[in-house]
């Protein structure tokens, strides 16, 4: 039987493993020599066996039964049967694994080998995330991706015979050289490769990406170029939203599209403010004080942490998580700018039975001038971004963050 919610932890582990770095990608990743896996792995398995004395130090309720584990990065795909191997058997052994866990490792086409994948079955994940990003081969190569459509579609069928048929597919609005009728295509094959899950985004371009110093420079180097309009990007994204739903995948998230029952219960874990550990580089955690407080704990708060991005200092342990009490004023703004990111949008009741009723009642005015703006609609007890508000949503969350510092920082260990 499983666990009540209250008792049950997500779980994430960055692998930051890739075999080409992507153009416009700014996360935490790179291309590392394999000499570096096996340390690596190791280093997350002394992480994770430490992480109940970091816990408790702190303060901080760590559950002990997983009901989600995801394996992101990076290219998770990439690693050694061996390795996958040990990560799992060391998981086992610090936690207990819900028997109806849900189980994701994130691939890129055409980097999965048989052994591998027959080591990721064997170690229980039951769902994959393909980063396609485009279905047109110029554009996935122009973006730094090594894929075919062909090499994609070979994967599917390969991953249901392996008995994972839990499927996501990314794709990415606004690469370089894509057009309006590419982009159609490329959610035409999605929608028709028959997968349960699609994630779609729409290209932001970070400054510390390659393909954000080439717009900023005015380069054509990685066809910084060729990358279409703010306009042209926001009707692919609302075209794809209405394609998707009349195929049977409608949109329960800003980026996220699934038939029902297939929703991320792992990504539903952030936007629902539920516990989860993040382990390995840059990886993210969030946990609530433990009903006997230490003394760093406060009433009310919740721990948020961070590693570092660093893998020489990640691999030498040189550099604790950073770490910070939010305060439930922090909180509250928090349950606000994830919560509106579900379609099924922001209870007042709920956040009031929360946070009490003089913290909800001094956003109502901004929720109300938003909702006179288009950007959300409010009956009252629910507040759910409109589609404008959808394509605006960073400015909508913007409203909801309070310049008072609302939260404790403290140095882990």
């Amino acid at each position: 039987m499983a666990a009540p919610a209250s008792e049950q932890l997500g779980l994430y582990i960055s692998i930051p493993f890739c075999r080409s770095k992507c153009t416009y990608c700014n996360f935490a990743s790179g291309v590392y020599p394999v000499s570096e896996h096996a340390r690596y792995i190791q280093r997350l398995i002394e992480e994770m066996r430490g992480a109940r004395l970091w816990s408790d130090n702190l303060g901080a309720d760590l559950p002990s039964r997983l009901d989600t584990i995801y394996l992101g990065g990076g290219t998770p795909s990439l690693l050694a049967p061996d390795l996958v191997a040990q990560l799992f058997a060391a998981i086992r052994a610090e936690f207990t694994v819900e028997p109806d866990a849900e189980i994701t490792a994130e691939c890129a086409p055409g980097q999965l080998a048989d052994a591998t994948l027959a080591a990721l079955a064997r170690a229980g994940v039951n769902r994959i995330s393909l980063g396609v990003q485009s279905f047109i081969d110029r554009e996935a190569h122009h973006s730094g991706r090594l894929h075919s459509r062909a090499i994609v579609l070979d994967d599917l069928k390969r991953l249901r015979a392996a008995g994972i048929p839990n499927l996501n597919l990314d794709l990415i609005a606004g690469l370089a050289g894509q057009t309006f009728a590419s982009w159609q295509e490329s959610v035409t094959v999605l929608i028709d490769a028959g997968i349960p899950h699609a994630s779609i985004y729409m290209l932001e371009v970070d400054d510390e990406s390659r393909l954000g110093r080439e717009l900023m420079a005015g380069g054509a180097r990685y066809h910084a170029d060729l990358v279409p309009s703010d306009d042209a990007m926001a009707r692919m994204y609302e075209t794809a939203i209405e394609s998707l739903s009349a195929a049977g995948l409608p949109q329960y998230e800003i980026s996220n599209f699934a038939r029902a029952g297939f929703e991320s219960r792992h990504n539903l874990r952030y936007w629902l403010r539920r516990p989860y550990l993040g382990i390995g580089l840059d990886a993210s955690s969030m946990l609530r004080a433990k009903p006997r407080l230490s003394e760093s704990a406060q009433p009310g708060y919740v721990l948020r942490s961070t590693t570092t991005d660093d893998l020489k200092s990640y691999l030498d342990a040189s550099q604790p998580p950073e770490a910070a009490w939010l305060s439930p004023e922090r909180q509250h703004e928090e349950a606000w700018f994830l919560g509106l990111r579900l379609n099924t949008g922001v209870s007042v009741s709920a956040l009031r039975r929360e946070f009490g009723n003089q913290l909800v009642a001094h956003v109502l005015g901004t929720v109300e001038q938003l909702a006179d703006r288009g950007l959300l609609t409010f009956d009252g007890e629910t507040a759910r971004l409109t589609p404008q508000g959808r394509l605006l949503s960073n400015d909508v969350f913007q409203e909801f963050l309070e310049n008072a510092d609302s939260c404790s920082p403290l140095a882990a260990n």
